[in-house]
């Protein structure tokens, strides 16, 4: 059973009212395998829900001036999109052009402007990784990462920016050749977009 910090269990109960936390035999965009899989998308297909959900999220960073959230697509957009209505900052998303993340559509950041990643769920963090190179590249300065969840092992997820979510989930994760349901002979969903990560 995935467990929670106790702060996000009124949240972690809404998530499940939504059919939000799902379980069964998934391969995550990480490439791990894990009985547990959080589709925000049940969330983000309720404006009236994200909209409060992520108005409470955007609390942590309301007493600082940030310019721009900045999101990955797909799951980052939506995300980016309320978190920067409660911010009343810019909502950019990134593509991806091959293997890398990058500003399309005229998008640009402001020379040394704060600016906040937002993501859905943070597991290994690649993907916010990238989009804080990416916009440290571009001139911006990042002054966090927000995600509805938040399943990383590591403490603050790895970054080197302050980093909240709404939800804290800590199911078991596991390297394809070692995992127990493939072989229980489970069949495996991958219902992310992301390209699975290449790792070591």
């Amino acid at each position: 059973m995935a467990s929670a910090d106790p702060g996000a269990t009124p949240m972690l109960d809404e998530f499940r009212r939504l059919d939000a936390v799902q379980h069964g035999h998934f391969r995550l965009s990480s490439g791990l395998h894990s009985d547990t899989y959080v589709q925000c998308a049940r969330i983000l297909e309720r404006p009236d829900v994200a909209g409060r959900l992520l108005a409470e999220l955007a609390r942590a960073w309301r007493d600082g001036a940030v310019d721009a959230v900045v999101g990955p697509a797909v799951g980052g957009i939506l995300v980016a999109y309320e978190l920067a209505r409660a911010l009343g900052a810019r909502a950019v998303y990134m593509e991806r052009e091959g293997q890398r993340l990058a500003f399309r559509r005229g998008f640009a950041l402001r020379s040394g402007a704060p600016v906040l990643v937002a993501e859905d769920v943070v597991t290994t963090g690649g993907s916010a990784q990238e989009v804080l190179a990416a916009v440290r590249e571009a001139g911006g300065r990042p002054v966090g990462v927000a995600s509805l969840v938040d399943r990383s092992s590591t403490p603050g997820g790895g970054f080197d920016v302050p980093f909240r979510s709404l939800v804290k989930l800590s199911p078991p994760v596991y390297a394809a050749e070692e995992c127990p349901l493939c072989r229980q002979g489970l069949p495996v969903v991958k219902p992310g977009t992301r390209p699975e990560a290449q790792r070591a």
